[in-house]
Order: structure tokens, then sequence, then C-alpha cells
């Protein structure tokens, strides 16, 4: 048997121990009529709105909780943007038309806060519960009962019905395929359960009818010296055609070798955001890319979105698991298969690996809309 085919059947991946661990949940609910005459008025005296109050309300109430039951960063969304959580030493929050994303550090940040436009009614109200401190995977099942037992709480004091609160718990592990190459030779084995699994083995059930999907994305820095791996005449309609093409061709032909059959390659400056989905769907959404995928369905191949007149900053490489990559029993073939591709990548990118980072961030994600309390 080849070193290949034994490292790729492998049931432990060797991650390097500077890995960074994130979890994040989001609880979201629709903000109908019924719910706003739980809450204090929503207009001035002149008639026009007004949800200030309604939303203050809403964020003391989820801050009285979040201290109540032990959770230290917890925020509140009501301006229909898309959440997004990524680790910094620094914490701050960045927003956009479609997204506001919120970048901070488990073991060093505390946050309270709310985000919203008085003037005007969101569709729905999204609570964000940040994982802290350092074992966040180890606790993750731990953090989801927290959780799950505050949207308990809070459904009861504004009266709003559990089944109507959906559940989305996020958790990815982020670090650079090459690490080693730059003097980091300590690892730590994982198997990469499913997170039904790992909440399983910790006595906690999720719904059978929940949904699920586990992905990656490898992050490629499109710097000058990749740029000028093909030629490229600036005076044609669409010069960085046969740059993205060699991209592309190369990312397939890596993928398939190694049993890949499931991904995109996103080099039009949008943010890729992965859903489960019962059909497949590859659709822009202003500024972002969205990709679903039905991981039990067969795989559809490699997908390639760039824009020929325009060079990226990154181009970012996604790999989306099925139920053949090791749902019953771990990713970790998944996840060493992806590794050997990305080596092979870049070899034939001629990347200096003790240098230039190649980051691979693993995502996990369920969803669920809570049951009726027992």
């Amino acid at each position: 048997m080849s070193i290949v085919r034994k490292r790729s059947a492998a049931t432990k991946a060797y991650i390097p121990d500077n890995a960074r661990d994130n979890q994040y949940i989001l609880a979201e609910f629709t903000l109908t009529d019924q719910l706003l005459s739980q809450l204090p008025s929503h207009s001035n005296k002149d008639g026009s709105a007004n949800y200030y109050a309604c939303y203050q309300a809403l964020a003391e109430l989820l801050f009285d909780l979040s201290n109540s039951n032990g959770i230290t960063n917890s925020l509140l969304v009501a301006n229909d943007k898309l959440v997004r959580v990524r680790y910094s030493q620094e914490m701050h929050q960045w927003q956009t038309k479609q997204q506001i994303i919120f970048y901070y550090d488990p073991q060093q940040h505390v946050l309270q806060n709310s985000f919203f436009d008085a003037s005007i009614r969101a569709k729905k109200i999204t609570l964000v519960f940040l994982a802290s401190g350092s074992e966040i995977r180890v606790g993750a099942a731990k953090f989801h009962q927290k959780v799950k037992a505050l949207l308990a709480s809070l459904s009861q004091q504004i009266k709003l019905p559990m089944t109507n609160i959906r559940m989305r718990d996020h958790q990815h592990l982020t670090y650079d395929i090459f690490a080693k190459n730059k003097g980091c030779c300590t690892s730590q084995a994982h198997k990469f359960r499913p997170i039904s699994q790992r909440y399983a083995s910790q006595n906690v059930d999720l719904p059978e009818n929940m949904s699920s999907i586990t992905y990656a994305i490898v992050n490629l820095p499109l710097n000058h010296r990749i740029s000028q791996l093909v030629d490229i005449d600036p005076a044609s309609a669409d010069p960085y055609n046969p740059l993205f093409t060699y991209l592309t061709d190369t990312f397939s032909l890596v993928a398939k070798r190694f049993n890949l059959n499931n991904g995109a390659l996103i080099a039009n400056g949008l943010v890729p955001i992965v859903r489960h989905s019962l059909h497949e769907l590859v659709s822009k959404v202003g500024e972002l890319q969205m990709l679903g995928y039905n991981p039990k369905q067969s795989p559809c191949g490699i997908v390639s979105k760039w824009q020929a007149d325009v060079l990226v900053d990154n181009v970012q490489l996604i790999f989306v698991a099925n139920c053949h990559n090791g749902a019953e029993q771990n990713y970790a073939k998944f996840v060493n298969q992806i590794e050997q591709a990305m080596r092979l990548f870049a070899t034939e990118l001629e990347i200096p690996t003790e240098k230039d980072e190649l980051t691979l961030r693993f995502h996990q994600h369920v969803a669920y809309n809570l049951p009726l309390a027992d």
C-alpha cells in the first residue's frame, strides 16, 4: 500500500498546536406583530415609528439572562444583516450593507452590545452568543446547553413560542497548513467528529430533524509571484482569464486526485457563504456568493467563479463534505485529503511554504428550530 493511500485513510488528523478554535451560536426569530405587542411602545407621539424602546428592552433582557447563565459574550442584532464571527487579538466589529462581522479573542474579550436602527422595523431579531475560554471545542456542548436554557427563559418572558426560534451552532478550527515549515513542530490529534456525535458523548442530544453541513475554506493570497505564473496581457478585455483558468484547472486536478469532488473556487471578490440546501444552489446576492449543498446528494463537482477583468487579493478554495466523507465516524480523512491536495497545489504553484501561509478554516454547522419546552 502506498504512503499516500495509508495517510488518506487515517482516522486522525494532526493539527498544529497554534490552531485557533471558535464557536458562536445564533438564535433567530421573526419580529412579528404579536411579539411587538409584548414589548414597549414602538411609536413617537406624532405617530412615526421608533423601535428604540423595543430593541433596548430585548437587549437588556438578553444581557440579564446572559449574566444569569454565565455567558459573557452576547449581542443583539436587529438590522437584518448576515452575522459572521472571526478571531482577532483586537476586538472590533465591521459592517457592510449586508454583513456585520465581529472580531474577538475568546480567551480575552468580554462583549455585550446591540446593533439596530431605531427607525426601522427589522424582519428578524438575531441573538449572537460567542464562546469564551481556552477549551472551546471541549466545552462546546456545555455552551450549547447554556444558550438553550437562556432561550427557554427568554421565550417565556416575551411569550414567544420556543418553536419560533431557530438555533444555529457554528464551530470552526483555523490553522496554517504549513505551520510545521515555519517552526511549529508540535501538533494535536483530531478526529473531527460530527457535532451531534461529540454532543451525544456528553449526554447532549440534538433533534433528528436538524440540518448540518461540514466544509473547509482555504485562503490563497493572490500575490504578485502567483499572478506572474501565466502570461497576462494588460491590453486585453479579459486580462486575468489565463490566470484564473490556470488556478481552476490546477485546483480541479489536485481535488480530484484526492477524491474531493464537492468544491468551489471563488475569485470574484465576493464573500462565499456555504449553506445546507435541499437543492444545489450557486447564486450571487449582492456582496455574497451563496453556495447551497445537500450533503446527502451525490457530489456536484467543482464550481469556479471569477471576473476576468478584475484581479482580486484572495482566492477562496472551498471543499464541502458529503455523506460519504465520514459523517458516521469522523471527518479526519476528509481533512487529511484536503491537506494532501493543498500540498500538491502549493507544489504546482511553487509556493514558498516556509514563508507564505495557506490558511485552512474547518467549519461545522448545525441548525434546528427549538423543540417545545419539556
